[in-house]
């Protein structure tokens, strides 16, 4: 009986300190996000707005793709 007493006081001991441990822990802190959003840029022809790393510039106008840049701004109120 001396040892069955001594295995259950041991178990019972190692259970409290897992769960001392678990829930005493503070939460570990986030790291700051590096990734920031991108600047995002209209397009002059068509409106659509992308990422300026990808959208192509000439004369102060920003366009989402060659063939925009090709047809120029639009015309008209946008």
């Amino acid at each position: 009986m001396g040892l069955f007493r001594l295995l259950v006081i041991i178990a019972i001991v190692a259970t409290a300190v897992w769960l001392w441990r678990r829930f005493s822990s503070r939460p570990k802190a986030q790291p700051p996000r590096q990734d920031a959003p991108a600047p995002m840029i209209r397009c002059a022809h068509c409106g659509v707005h992308v990422p300026r790393d990808l959208a192509i510039n000439q004369d102060e106008h920003w366009y989402c793709s060659q063939a925009h840049l090709v047809q120029g701004p639009a015309s008209g109120g946008r």
